[in-house]
């Protein structure tokens, strides 16, 4: 019995029957509004010059309510001064914007319904782990949990480098693909007769950085929900305006849906070893998930894995029905004629000439859309890591203007990557495998740690077997990877992108 409640006692906030004076903690413009516990009118009003009886009788009323409502208190009062915690006001739509933004990409057809459902069933031990008793301790962070689980060495060894790794390669990533859409939609609009200069790729990438720095400029990630919205509604009209193009014009010339002969079999196993990295490195937003459920209210009554888990069952309908016609539309379209860089390549250099130039220019200009959307989405965590040192270092908000230069610093930092490392994209299995943890390992890992399933029992078997499998996979991966690297060689391009 004692040790059932030494287990409640790690993870609750302190007992609501001791009256506590709380730190001075100013809370940000951007809750003044919310119905987060934070801004309650009683908080204010103990925040108030009051004479000191009263303080302390606004202070026992305050708690008892809470204990009533078991509303959830942040573990550290600093938080509500960073960019992912400043706002507690999301909801179920909000929770389907995120992840609907940054879940679609493009993933190989071989296993995609294995590794969706996979890579699903995580994304929901994620959701219920974030606020794992209620009433308790929330972990709006994904370190934070791993922290919790692995402790703060091992968190950082395991888990630091693949998640800011799965935030600033997005970004870097994002930079070059916006950057190049961005490059091709001008040659759209100019024509082949066109007589202006046309920018090169780097200052192609400039312009989108400074765009997109631009709108980081908004405070936290509640205040990007419309943002994006507007990405989601953008990424599904591009994936269904290619699929659908590339469906009724037709099969190309000369397709073939025979597997790519090789010289041998080890070429063959690392071509299937690197296809597998990809798709891993294709399944990104599990390092955002309790990021965007931490901008949720929470209570006894209404926690917040109700509203989340909803929003993303949406997402992941959504996302499910761009990517499957995307894949076997595809597949069928180009078979093994598709382009190293997907079938929205695909679609300019087999259908440029038979498709007007008002779709192609369409579908572009989607693409640079949801580019710069989802990578105010990708960003958050790194500014908010970013303001959490300055915020607990020196114990007061983050003024605006070092906030701003924190995001114009991480965009400067990515654009320098992208155009000096611009073979990034052969990377990307290698950068799969090493990533993969995150997603498909590590939520099994932190279920059985946290919920303490019974020895044996499905959900003991289950996520102990998803969870071995998963770092057994990535170390094939990384190994497999590495190897083809050795064997093939890289084309080493520095400062001159494509």
């Amino acid at each position: 019995m004692s040790s059932g409640k030494e287990v409640v006692s790690e993870v609750q906030s302190a007992p609501p029957t001791t009256p506590r004076t709380p730190p001075p903690v100013s809370t940000p413009p951007s809750r003044m509004h919310s119905p987060a516990p934070g801004r309650s009118p009683l908080r204010a009003m103990a925040a108030s010059p009051l004479a000191s009886p009263i303080k302390e009788a606004v202070a026992s009323v305050r708690d008892c309510l809470e204990e009533v409502d078991h509303i959830t208190r942040l573990a550290d009062p600093r938080d509500a001064w960073l960019p992912i915690t400043e706002s507690r006001s999301g909801n179920a739509y909000y929770a389907a914007f995120h992840n609907l933004s940054s879940g679609i990409g493009s993933w190989a057809i071989f296993f995609l319904t294995l590794a969706f459902v996979w890579q699903l069933y995580t994304l929901w031990l994620l959701v219920k782990l974030h606020e794992p008793v209620a009433g308790g301790t929330r972990y709006s962070r994904y370190m934070h949990l791993a922290t919790t689980v692995f402790g703060d060495k091992w968190a950082k060894i395991l888990a630091l480098f693949p998640v800011m790794y799965l935030s600033a390669g997005n970004c870097t990533a994002l930079i070059i693909v916006g950057g190049g859409s961005m490059k091709l939609l001008f040659s759209i609009a100019c024509g082949e007769a066109c007589l202006a200069h046309p920018l090169t790729t780097v200052e192609w990438y400039l312009v989108f950085i400074c765009a997109a720095v631009l709108l980081s400029q908004l405070p936290n990630l509640n205040s990007i929900a419309g943002v994006s919205l507007v990405g989601a509604t953008a990424a599904v009209a591009y994936c269904t305006m290619i699929w659908v193009v590339s469906v009724a014009k037709g099969r190309v010339a000369g397709v073939s849906y025979d597997p790519v002969k090789t010289t041998s079999g080890v070429d063959t196993a690392l071509g299937i070893l690197n296809g597998l990295g990809i798709i891993a490195f294709a399944f990104r937003g599990h390092n955002l998930v309790l990021e965007i459920q931490g901008t949720m209210p929470s209570s006894l009554k209404h926690p917040s894995d109700v509203p989340m888990w909803k929003g993303v069952k949406v997402a992941y309908v959504i996302v499910a029905l761009c990517l499957y016609p995307v894949a076997i539309g595809g597949f069928w379209a180009y078979g093994n004629q598709i382009p190293p860089n997907g079938i929205l390549t695909a679609l300019y250099k087999f259908h440029s000439h038979d498709v007007s130039r008002l779709v192609l220019g369409i579908a572009t200009l989607l693409v640079i859309i949801n580019c710069l959307t989802t990578y105010q989405i990708y960003a958050m965590p790194v500014y908010d890591n970013m303001e959490a040192g300055y915020v607990h270092k020196k114990d007061r908000p983050c003024p605006w203007w070092l906030r701003s230069g924190f995001r114009v610093f991480f965009g400067a930092v990515n654009f320098l990557i992208a155009v000096a490392l611009p073979f990034l994209s052969e990377l990307a299995g290698l950068l799969g495998g090493i990533s993969l943890p995150v997603t498909l390992a590590y939520p099994c890992f932190m279920w059985v740690a946290i919920k303490k399933p019974g020895k044996g029992s499905a959900m003991w078997n289950i996520n102990w077997a998803l969870g071995v499998f998963g770092m057994v996979l990535s170390f094939v991966l990384v190994v497999g990877n590495l190897w083809g690297l050795v064997a093939k060689g890289l084309q080493v391009h520095f400062f001159k992108p494509q």
